[in-house]
């Protein structure tokens, strides 16, 4: 039957038993699954885990001085097929405990002969020097057997009870006590001038503070008197501000009241003069229309009454002239001149009346 095999994040998973593309001893799967026919094929993991390896190596310098060095390698398989079959083909049986002690003898190696040709003074000085070319002086044959080299770090460096790195470290630590000396010295003489000028300061502020109290009392007694003093004034001229107010009022009080009687008595009189003003102006101007209308009635009246009784004057003419010896010559022409003559007299009469009436009219309108 066949089996579906799915490695972990972190696994390779080696099928053996079947030929692989890149002739590798065994089929590498990362990251994936692979189908794998039972009896016929074999199925392995390796970890591509990180490991932890530390050494503890007893070391000769340049001036043959023995040191004790404590390291630590973080190290694993590298994640490339070559290094994988590599690693599997060392380690696989047991892969931690072989990879430890394998890359422990490697960088151990390795360690004593950089040390050895180095000074006590340059480990102490450069460190990360000496863990640096150990770390790629160990890098070609951690590759070859498939691991690869995370970090290298040196944890410590003891000469024992040799006290080399001790003397060595001996000015330094004097030089160090001395600048803590002189240092604690100078924080003593700061602490201590600190302290009198902190002295100087209260002394300084009280005395300011004495002064401006004096000066804040010599105010107040200042402006007690004064005020004392100006007693009777402020009250003369609180009175004085009293009296003028109060005539202030008056004279509002006065204004307003003429306001009153100029609206409530003057404009009404005078409102109710022109209004007598006006009608009398009417009523004259009617009186004067009514009389010259009625003295033009009059002397229509008149007009018309010498109309009618102008055929009575001629007639009465007439009557006159018909008891009177006239002698016509010119026959019915000179008949027609005198009753002509009888009527242009009659005109004549009318028109004088007219005139006299027209006269007494005109004076009677003067």
């Amino acid at each position: 039957m066949l089996g579906y095999h799915v490695p972990d994040p972190d696994e390779a998973m080696l099928i053996s038993g079947a030929k692989s593309k890149d002739n590798a001893p065994f089929k590498v799967v990362i990251g994936r699954g692979s189908w794998v026919v039972p009896l016929f094929r074999k199925v392995s993991y390796l970890s591509l885990a990180m490991f932890e390896a530390e050494i503890k190596e007893r070391c000769v310098t340049k001036q043959a001085i023995q040191l004790e060095v404590r390291a630590v390698i973080a190290f694993k398989v590298a994640n490339d097929t070559t290094s994988i079959v590599n690693a599997a083909q060392r380690f696989l049986s047991e892969q931690e405990r072989e990879m430890s002690v394998l890359t422990g003898r490697i960088f151990s190696g390795h360690l004593r002969s950089i040390v050895g040709s180095m000074t006590v003074e340059e480990i102490i000085r450069e460190r990360q020097k000496l863990a640096d070319e150990v770390l790629v002086a160990s890098k070609v044959e951690m590759g070859n057997i498939g691991l690869w080299v995370d970090s290298f770090q040196i944890q410590s460096i003891d000469d024992g009870n040799l006290g080399y790195i001790q003397a060595l470290a001996a000015p330094h630590n004097a030089s160090v006590q001395r600048d803590a000396q002189i240092a604690q010295s100078q924080a003593a003489q700061l602490s201590a001038q600190a302290e009198q000028e902190s002295l100087r300061r209260q002394a300084e502020y009280q005395r300011e503070t004495a002064i401006l109290r004096a000066q804040y009392q010599r105010d107040i007694d200042k402006a007690n008197a004064e005020a004392a003093q100006a007693g009777p004034l402020a009250e003369a001229m609180a009175l004085q501000e009293v009296l003028t107010a109060q005539a202030e009022q008056a004279r509002k009080t006065a204004e307003l009241r003429e306001q009153q009687l100029q609206t409530e008595v003057v404009k009404p009189a005078q409102a109710e003069a022109e209004r007598v003003r006006i009608l009398a102006e009417a009523e004259a101007d009617r009186t004067r229309i009514q009389a010259a209308a009625a003295a033009s009635n009059n002397r229509i009246a008149l007009d018309q009454l010498l109309i009618e009784q102008l055929p009575e004057i001629v007639k009465q003419a007439s009557n006159g002239l018909a008891g009177a010896n006239l002698t016509v010559l010119n026959g019915p022409d000179g008949v027609s001149e005198l009753v002509n003559g009888m009527v242009g007299q009659g005109l004549t009469v009318f028109n004088s009346l007219q005139k006299a009436l027209s006269s007494n009219d005109n004076d009677n309108a003067g």
